[in-house]
């Protein structure tokens, strides 16, 4: 899920920053000047407008990145996609199995597609625009590493995250932040821009308004990162409802036991356990964290 969701962050900010440029494009081309003047007093802000112009501009950005997320995945990623239809590797046609077992336990009436691609790494993710249009995956990695009932558990995890919607959740979220990214760096380059000669003026809000739109989409990443962490409860939880509590339990340590292996290993490319070390970060590295740690993960399916 953390590699899906750095997709997802990653489309937002390049759909975001392309928006900014187009629109700052236009209107220096119009008699309009991009800085939502009104004549009146102070900074001569109109905020409704530029609220209404943020909402718009945060949303299409968020819905664009939604939209594209289950091709972006599949080109970012490589991933073969297994049609059930066709020829398939034994191996192959089991983690079709389990995906479309998990769909059914968890009550889906659209199966998802359901891909593998080569990566070393432990891993699988979920994504896609809605249940009916959705992708679960897992790396070749996972299926060589873990046992069968391992990885059928982290495939239930995968697909109550499609079961919960947490696609859109996270797009509407997503939405809120852009919003607020969009009013406030626009709001402060507006300011910026006043303490340089008028000719200068465009060119130095342009400039301001990229930077500060990346800086903010970053630091609004806490925010998006903060629930991420939250929902991932919440698919331990479906998982153990779709696959049983022995089989979510028994995937969450053998993930624990592979990223603990792999730090004491210094053969292990580092590159094969990046994903993994998303549950392992501490100090303020922790608040970008997607993922809580797996010991807390474990602990609280256990509490269940």
């Amino acid at each position: 899920m953390g590699k899906r969701l750095l997709l997802f962050l990653g489309t937002n900010i390049l759909v975001m920053t392309t928006i900014i440029i187009v629109w700052s494009l236009i209107v220096s081309f119009t008699s309009f000047d991009g800085s939502f003047q009104t004549g009146g007093p102070g900074l001569g802000i109109d905020f409704f407008a530029l609220a209404i112009f943020s909402l718009l501009v945060g949303f299409t950005g968020s819905f664009i990145s939604l939209a594209m997320s289950r091709w972006m995945a599949k080109k970012m990623m490589k991933v073969k996609v297994l049609d059930p239809e066709e020829s398939l590797s034994p191996q192959e046609r089991a983690i079709v199995e389990k995906v479309h077992r998990s769909s059914r336990a968890a009550g889906l009436m659209y199966m998802p597609e359901v891909g593998i691609y080569q990566s070393a790494e432990v891993n699988a993710f979920a994504t896609g625009p809605s249940k009916k249009r959705s992708l679960v995956a897992v790396s070749s990695g996972l299926v060589d590493t873990m046992d069968e009932d391992a990885v059928e558990g982290v495939i239930a995890h995968e697909v109550a995250h499609v079961a919960n919607g947490d696609m859109v959740t996270m797009t509407l979220l997503q939405g809120v932040v852009n919003t607020f990214v969009v009013f406030f760096s626009r709001v402060i380059a507006i300011v910026v821009s006043r303490f340089v000669r008028q000719e200068l003026q465009f060119v130095v809000q342009f400039a301001a308004i990229i930077v500060l739109q990346i800086l903010f989409s970053i630091l609004g990443s806490l925010v998006v990162s903060a629930y991420s962490r939250h929902r991932e409860y919440h698919a331990d939880r479906g998982g153990a409802d779709i696959a049983g509590k022995d089989k979510m339990k028994h995937a969450l340590q053998s993930l624990q036991q592979y990223v603990n292996r792999a730090k004491v290993d210094d053969r292990t490319d580092d590159s094969a356990v990046q994903t993994m070390k998303i549950s392992g970060r501490g100090g303020v590295l922790k608040l970008f964290s997607t993922h809580p740690d797996l010991e807390d993960r474990i602990a609280r399916l256990e509490e269940r």
